[in-house]
């Protein structure tokens, strides 16, 4: 029978007396479930039906505990997460009867986990848990059948603190999935799970039994546990890891490319010789078939190659360096990315090679992705000597003419390029014609002639012209006389300028 306890009304609101332990039959929280018998209804003001429940102010330390036992570096992979759930409403709910809440030492009390696995190991539960948390306490955790009985899966928002708290998640919890116990632990719902979790332990098949009882045996015996977060590899005694770069063994010329997931077998890496053969079977077939795909892939396993072999030679410098040649003439400038970060590297070395011709390519390509910081860099660390190299020459006279606008010199230099330099320039050619276009329409007014366009941008007919102008969407610029085609510059108005700031983009390869 509820007991009704009747306490004075003053003014607008009714006092309430606060509650202090689950021993007293105080409101507004209700007892926890049992699966035997109903326990005794408690009476709030207004209310005899329990739904308006308290909200308990949990300390930072039990939140704090709560976060600690499913961060996913304390996560067991013999645990299950329902487990886990069970025993730290257990440990809470313990502590709330205990009136201990505030009094014990969360920050150093074990993780619930760490409690399981101990008394798994040991077979004595209550004893465990009794000697690392209240000696004392005796209470039971009970558990009673929901409405989503019927469900065959469990789930683990089953699991909650029947403690009397508002059934509202708090709403710096609303956006946290990371967990649904934790994110419910500062206002949970009081709800019910299966019957079947009591006996979710003994459903462990004896596989994993086994397993459990070999690494307290190794526990006992004094061997370290295997980590769950690492594999049996990783845990190798000193002796047993590598020591230095591998000597490859494999003689195959030709080796597809697989990153790499573990350590390398020498097996399967080429030596030295080996792969000096095939840096020269490479370029004949490159110069046979011209088959991009299946170089870049062979290129890739031989650098993995000299890399796990910490292969740091002429011939190393030599491989990357051709592989970025054949990556500049095919416009993939990620490859071409890779194998420069390595050269600068090599370069430092004083290991030979091409290191000017590379400095070049540098600062087109900067040019190209209008990187002005790293442009900057590399213009400080330029030497004289650097500067008076034919292809370094050729880079910052580029640079210089995009500095001033000089559109006729920069496409003068275009046709006068180096080595493999044009391949740069070919990508941001296009962007400085539409920036020299913008400038030509407002200088030259009514109209030029297409003759004129052609030879002052580089190309090398009109119709190449024509078409690059009507690929940017202005062949209505265009009017057909009898001394030839002119273009409209009259009437482009910002069309150009507006076409060059879209081409302008910085770009990043990574």
């Amino acid at each position: 029978m509820a007991h009704t306890q009747s306490i004075p009304s003053t003014g607008a609101f009714t006092a309430v007396t606060a509650r202090r332990n689950f021993g007293k039959s105080l409101p507004p929280e209700p007892t926890l479930p049992s699966s035997t018998s109903p326990s005794p209804a408690r009476s709030t003001t207004g209310s005899t039906n329990g739904t308006d429940r308290g909200k308990r102010d949990w300390p930072p330390s039990v939140r704090s505990y709560v976060q600690r036992s499913f961060a996913e570096e304390n996560i067991l992979p013999n645990i299950s997460r329902e487990e886990m759930e069970i025993k730290l409403k257990q440990v809470i709910s313990q502590s709330v009867e205990a009136d201990t809440l505030t009094t014990v030492d969360w920050d150093n009390l074990r993780l619930p986990q760490a409690m399981i696995q101990n008394e798994k190991g040991r077979g004595n539960h209550a004893h465990i848990f009794q000697s690392s948390f209240m000696p004392n306490s005796n209470l039971t955790i009970t558990v009673h059948e929901t409405n989503d009985a019927k469900s065959k899966k469990r789930k683990s928002s089953d699991l909650e603190v029947s403690d009397g708290l508002s059934n509202q998640t708090s709403p710096w919890k609303r956006n946290d999935s990371r967990s649904a116990f934790e994110s419910r632990i500062s206002y949970p719902e009081k709800r019910a799970r299966s019957e079947a979790g009591s006996d979710h332990v003994s459903s462990k098949s004896s596989q994993v039994l086994d397993g459990r009882k070999k690494r307290f045996e190794n526990a006992s015996t004094g061997l370290a546990p295997l980590r769950p977060w690492r594999s049996s590899a990783s845990q190798a005694t000193p002796s047993e890891e590598p020591k230095g770069p591998i000597v490859g063994r494999c003689q195959d010329l030709e080796k597809k490319y697989f990153r790499l997931t573990s350590a390398p077998n020498p097996d399967t890496v080429r030596p030295l010789p080996v792969l000096e053969k095939t840096l020269e079977l490479l370029k004949k077939k490159w110069r046979q078939e011209k088959n991009y795909h299946y170089i870049c892939d062979q290129f890739k396993s031989l650098r993995q190659d000299l890399t796990v072999q910490h292969l740091k030679t002429g011939f190393t410098v030599h491989a990357y360096e051709t592989h970025a040649r054949i990556a500049l003439e095919k416009g993939d400038l990620s490859e071409y990315n890779q194998c420069q970060t390595q050269l600068r590297a090599l370069y430092a070395q004083n290991l030979g090679g091409h290191p000017t011709e590379f400095l070049a390519y540098r600062i087109l390509y900067f040019l190209h992705t209008s990187n002005l910081t790293d442009m900057n860099d590399v213009l400080a660390d330029l030497k004289p000597t650097d500067k008076q190299d034919p292809d370094v020459k050729h880079a910052l006279d580029t640079r210089s003419a995009l500095a001033l606008g000089n559109y006729h010199r920069f496409f003068k230099l275009y046709h006068d390029n180096l080595h493999m330099g044009a391949y740069l320039m070919d990508m941001f050619v296009a962007r400085e014609r539409l920036s020299a276009l913008s400038v030509i329409c407002k200088v030259y007014k009514p109209d030029v002639k297409l003759r004129f366009i052609t030879e002052e941008l580089g190309f090398e007919s009109d119709d190449e012209s024509a078409r690059f102008i009507c690929d940017n969407g202005a062949q209505h610029l265009f009017e057909e006389r009898d001394d030839g085609v002119h273009l409209l510059t009259g009437k482009a108005s910002n069309f150009f300028e507006s076409a060059f700031k879209a081409a302008s983009a910085p770009k990043t390869h990574i």
